[in-house]
């Protein structure tokens, strides 16, 4: 499955997360009105998923300055999520798609890794404004890249 393009309306769903130690059920269309970014990952603790983490952690401000909300969205579990958000201090939601429906339904499935390192960029309206899927999962999409398309929405 490819998943949504730039234009089309974002896949809804409601995964479990973690947030400030507060476990809930995320779902997608309770941020209408409101700039989404949704950022699939390969894991926790992993060197390039940390590094990624790290690096929106550390320019958090950024996405509050252009009014967005940043979400996490990797396979693993909710416990998993809560020992890396606590180890690395991260200031945003992590959901856990364990059964990968989510991931499917954005077209970011990936043998071996479960996942395609890639970032969604969801408008008020609900539709995909930018996308970015990594062929290889080594690099990500930086805070400022990010932050530019989130101001000209």
């Amino acid at each position: 499955m490819a998943g949504p393009e730039v234009g089309d309306p974002a896949p809804d769903f409601t995964l479990p997360g973690v947030h400030d130690g507060e476990r809930r059920d995320y779902t997608l269309s309770e941020y209408r009105g409101q700039k989404v970014v949704l950022a699939f990952y390969p894991g926790d603790f992993t060197p390039g998923c940390t590094r990624q983490m790290c690096s929106y952690r550390d320019h958090f401000d950024e996405f509050e300055g252009v009014q967005a909300v940043l979400l996490g969205i990797s396979p693993q579990d909710v416990d998993s999520h809560e020992r890396w958000i606590e180890k690395r201090k991260l200031p945003f939601p992590l959901l856990a798609d364990s059964e990968k429906k989510v991931i499917d339904a954005y077209g970011v499935g990936a043998p071996v890794l479960g996942v395609r390192r890639s970032v969604f960029i969801v408008d008020g309206e609900g539709i995909v404004r930018y996308k970015h899927v990594a062929v290889i999962g080594a690099t990500f999409r930086k805070t400022d890249e990010l932050t530019k398309v989130l101001s000209a929405i």
